[in-house]
């Protein structure tokens, strides 16, 4: 979908509705941007984009490939398994992310 519809073009895929809202960009705007960017090789755009957007496509990437090894060699199992502790963590990423992306100081990671 993202090789048909350009998300850099201005109301492609809407407008973030927490954006429209509260005037904030949230830990998911530009996110389609910098996965449009990774699918065009452009990893330098991709960053500028949405920097945590691009650090999960990487993390997602490679549990991916651990998994795929551990099919082959018949280990099975489930693709990703996290804690809970990894789930607050996460939360927590997410949340110190949009914030800061919001912060004069931190403007370079707004998209």
């Amino acid at each position: 979908m993202l090789r048909l519809r350009d998300p850099h073009t201005s109301g492609s895929f809407g407008t973030c509705p927490f954006l429209a809202i509260t005037g904030l960009q949230c830990p998911g705007c530009g996110g389609l941007r910098a996965v449009n960017d990774l699918t065009h090789g452009d990893v330098g755009a991709a960053l500028s984009s949405n920097v945590l957007a691009v650090v999960l496509v990487g993390v997602l990437v490679v549990a991916w490939l651990a998994w795929v090894v551990r099919q082959w060699r018949g280990n099975g199992g489930r693709m990703l398994v996290l804690s809970e502790r990894w789930g607050y963590v996460a939360l927590a990423t997410l949340v110190v992310f949009g914030v800061m992306r919001n912060l004069p100081f931190a403007a370079g990671l707004a998209p």
